[in-house]
């Protein structure tokens, strides 16, 4: 079944009082199929350790003894554990978590967008930005990138002074192409939203993952009280399921976010998970390198195939050259491997998983150009 899939007829939904601006709209949600090989949501396709198993085991029983009161409003020592773990001078001050990084676009939408404003992102890039606009009632402005998919400082920065929005969203590295931004990029679109106080907000959802030499948005927080660089323990952590997202930005960011989260917005159990994993990132960040090394594989073989990889920094590759994107979706669904239609024209997305899948999905990417 689809996460798409609706409970309901059309006719019922469009008889709802439903706000206007959602009408018509389809919700996220990429196919959840039964197949043997699943590649098609950018998830750490490796288990959790069991070293890690054990300590959020034990974590999460002891916080159910005090389930009958209230979590930490403040989730202070988990905002310390990220503090820690970034690095980069920050304090728990600078941090804030919520359930996933969407929860966190979300936050920042409802605190510094709104009905009569605007964010701007880049597409091709992650789905669910116009649709968090949406659900904030924040006007969506899509900006646009190279025919390659690049993003200059140059190119991003005018767009940004031409339409002045109250927000700017980019993704770096980009899903889904997968590529990240230089800082020049970044450092030029705050500076175009100087006249008009505009927030900046780096989405580095897949930053574990990037090639040798790629920096942080972090690194440019000193003194840019207006931009926020977001991350999560989803993907790097291999803890998609904890729904755990978080931010670095200036305190007052953190403060404006208070106005607008929900009462104890983060449980203790989330609490109690994140705790414990972050107590043993080294062991749960084993799996980047191995994941990394099945990227470059994937690239290698794409290449050998005559089909066009984007530069990845991410645990994921997209890759054109393709005459029919749908046809060789399908066909590799026939073979047992799903991976991702991204509706771009000759293109697909692919995430890196293990050493075996990686090899099952070249297989059957093979037999699929080869016809065999």
């Amino acid at each position: 079944m689809s996460t798409t899939d609706s409970q309901s007829s059309p006719e019922a939904l469009a008889a709802l009082p439903l706000r206007e601006n959602l009408r018509g709209l389809s919700p996220y949600g990429a196919p959840q199929l039964d197949v043997p090989v699943t590649l098609n949501t950018n998830e750490n396709t490796h288990p959790v350790p069991d070293e890690v198993v054990r300590a959020i085991t034990a974590s999460v029983a002891e916080s159910a003894v005090s389930l009958n009161r209230y979590p930490d409003r403040e989730f202070t020592e988990l905002r310390q554990r990220l503090a820690e773990y970034l690095g980069h001078g920050l304090s728990g001050s600078q941090l804030w978590a919520a359930n996933g990084s969407n929860e966190i676009l979300q936050q920042l939408l409802q605190a510094f967008g709104g009905p009569g404003r605007t964010v701007m992102g880049f597409p091709p890039t992650y789905s669910m930005y116009p649709l968090l606009a949406a659900g904030t009632d924040t006007r969506y402005q899509a900006g646009v990138r190279g025919e390659d998919f690049s993003l200059t400082a140059e190119s991003a920065a005018a767009q940004v002074a031409e339409h002045r929005p109250n927000l700017v969203l980019l993704c770096s590295p980009n899903n889904p192409t997968g590529t990240a931004l230089g800082l020049d990029v970044v450092e030029a679109v705050y500076r175009a939203s100087e006249d008009h106080q505009g927030m900046v907000i780096v989405d580095e959802a897949y930053a574990e993952f990037a090639l040798s030499g790629t920096r942080s948005a972090l690194s440019l927080l000193p003194g840019r009280p207006r931009l926020v660089v977001t991350r999560t323990m989803s993907k790097a952590f291999a803890l998609a399921g904890a729904r755990l997202g978080y931010l670095a930005a200036a305190p007052e960011v953190t403060d404006a976010l208070r106005l607008v989260r929900l009462p104890y917005h983060l449980s203790a159990v989330s609490q109690a998970t994140a705790n414990a994993a972050l107590q043993h990132y080294d062991v749960l960040l084993e799996t980047v390198e191995d994941i990394k090394r099945q990227r470059d594989r994937i690239v290698d073989g794409l290449l050998e195939l005559g089909l066009e990889p984007a530069v990845s920094d991410s645990n994921f590759v997209f890759f054109g050259g393709l005459e029919d994107a749908q046809q060789t979706w399908q066909a590799l669904l026939e073979r047992g491997v799903l991976v991702r239609d991204v509706g771009i024209a000759h293109h697909l997305r692919v995430t890196a998983g293990t050493q075996a899948e990686t090899t099952a999905f070249l297989d059957a990417l093979r037999a699929v150009r080869t016809g065999t």
